[in-house]
């Protein structure tokens, strides 16, 4: 009888031909409204600029971010722009190109000489990404690139907030002295709060073991406490009047509203291109000026001729009515002391009684950080001064 031998196989599995499944990005799962929606907390424009060199889809959401922050390295003159320039052919057309993007101060002996800007630059190390997420072809590795924010902007379609930080102030100021403003411009200025001391005492801090305790520097002394509440006294007012108080304050406030409308002439091409703005500010990194303009202001710009200063590169400031509070010594609530503080209110002279910024304390100093709010209250009780300015 024949014999059937069947070898059956293993049962075992063969892993060897196991194909595993690819990995899965949750990330793309997501909806592109809270990819965006991720974007606008980001905000930066230089780390928005390296999300769209990640992916095609990134590429394509970046320019729908509506909140955007510009941060600038740094700004050249105008001589060192020209020299650039010649040397360069290709920076010479980018920089004509370039000059809605002018920052230049004219008021120069106030203080110490007011900075004359002329365009925003960046190192390509620090704006490869930008430059290649905005298509900037011609972009070179090796030099040193200029962008304006108008062209580092060019490519978002649907910004609502936009913020500018500038690297610095534009007043060059003492050591030890404080001056900051924050104003509010339609076509024009529409008003502006300046801060000033002739010298800012921080409180002592002294370390403990469990926090760091603050001490009025008044604590310290041997003198009588000042009331701050109470009107100046003769010296005080003498000192104001007669020791160039005064005459540094007007200094102060006309080199305030340069700067500030220094800046509101840049802001003018961006305004035009952008038309879903609501709000724009354009600050710097030492927190002295601070320029904001909401969407009636936004919309009054484009709609209404700008009465602009072509050989200064800046806004014309209209006639001003002016507000100034003064106290020889004020200390405040942390331990911080100003001594020969100041505060100037400015509104144009035509506009209606009723909008006069500075008629509620509470809201000017709500324009201030802490403990300058604080220091705006204080003075805002004290005796007022009332000035008028011709428009320049």
């Amino acid at each position: 009888m024949s014999e059937f031998v069947i070898k059956m196989g293993s049962t075992r599995p063969d892993l060897s031909c196991r194909v595993s499944p690819e990995p899965v990005d949750h990330f793309d799962c997501l909806p592109d409204s809270l990819v965006v929606l991720v974007f606008n907390r980001i905000g930066d424009v230089k780390a928005l600029g390296r999300c769209c060199v990640v992916s095609k889809r990134f590429h394509a959401l970046v320019p729908q971010v509506e909140n955007v922050v510009v941060k600038v390295d740094c700004v050249i003159s105008d001589d060192d722009a020209s020299s650039s320039a010649s040397a360069d052919d290709g920076a010479a057309r980018r920089s004509r190109h370039s000059v809605s993007s002018l920052l230049r101060l004219a008021f120069s002996g106030l203080l110490k000489p007011l900075q004359s800007f002329s365009q925003f630059i960046a190192t390509s190390a620090r704006c490869d990404a930008v430059s290649s997420a905005l298509g900037d072809d011609d972009f070179d590795r090796d030099d040193v690139t200029h962008h304006s924010p108008s062209q580092v902007l060019k490519n978002f379609s649907e910004i609502k907030f936009l913020q500018i930080e500038l690297p610095s102030g534009e007043l060059g100021i003492e050591d030890g002295v404080l001056l900051k403003w924050r104003a509010d411009f339609g076509s024009t200025l529409e008003n502006c709060a300046i801060l000033g001391a002739a010298k800012l005492i921080p409180p002592l801090k002294l370390e403990g073991n469990d926090a760091s305790i603050s001490i009025p520097i008044a604590a310290l002394s041997e003198q009588a406490p000042v009331n701050n509440n109470a009107a100046i006294d003769g010296n005080g007012e003498n000192e104001f009047h007669t020791n160039g108080g005064l005459k540094m304050r007007v200094v102060w406030t006309i080199s305030s509203l340069i700067a500030a409308s220094a800046r509101h002439y840049l802001l003018q091409p961006i305004i035009a291109e952008h038309k879903t703005l609501d709000r724009l500010v354009l600050t710097d990194a030492s927190g002295q000026g601070i320029l904001s303009m909401n969407r009636e202001q936004l919309e009054e710009l484009r709609v209404k001729p700008l009465l602009a200063s072509a050989a200064s590169k800046r806004t014309m400031v209209p006639a001003l009515n002016m507000r100034l509070w003064y106290a020889p010594h004020l200390e405040l609530p942390d331990g911080t002391v100003l001594k020969g503080a100041s505060m100037v209110v400015i509104r144009p002279s035509e506009q209606p009684r009723r909008d006069v910024v500075g008629s509620d304390e509470n809201s000017v100093a709500s324009l201030f950080e802490q403990p300058y709010g604080t220091a705006v209250r204080m003075l805002m009780k004290r005796r007022t001064y009332c000035l008028e300015m011709n428009s320049f």
